[in-house]
């Protein structure tokens, strides 16, 4: 039941992508365009997903259990420390210059996008370098 709900919901946020034309880097570089023909929308469906996301985080951290029973597992830390701030500078300058985020490549890449072959191979080839670095940095440590 859980995969079905959560497959549910990813077609659901992915046809919020492309009723939103978020999933079009296009709309994502004319966002960060300010000194050419700036398109402020992309601000417009950040800022509802805040919003819904903030009521979604504040109605699940009062909860043990999830509406379908499974365990809630919200992140604990809470710290703004270097590696955090370097990743999300990197995810910043990749998504400015690609366009892309995870979530609208991936539904880019399901409408033949060719550009965002391009993106998930190199995203998928970052995760597994992340990996590789974690588990040499874990066996460093453990000696």
């Amino acid at each position: 039941m859980a995969i079905l709900v959560s497959l549910l919901i990813g077609l659901v946020f992915g046809l919020g992508l492309l009723v939103s034309g978020m999933a079009d880097p296009a709309k994502v570089t004319g966002f960060l365009d300010l000194a050419g023909r700036w398109d402020p929308s992309l601000a417009f469906v950040m800022a509802g997903a805040i919003a819904v996301g903030a009521v979604a985080f504040a109605l699940a951290s009062r909860r043990a259990r999830s509406w379908l029973g499974l365990q809630m597992r919200l992140p604990a830390n809470r710290d703004l420390d270097r590696r955090l701030l370097a990743g999300s500078a990197v995810f910043g300058i990749g998504w400015g210059l690609a366009g892309f985020c995870p979530g609208p490549a991936l539904v880019a890449l399901g409408m033949g996008e060719g550009k965002a072959v391009v993106f998930v191979v190199a995203m998928l080839a970052g995760m597994a370098l992340f990996e590789a670095v974690e588990a040499w940095r874990a066996r460093s440590h453990a000696r």
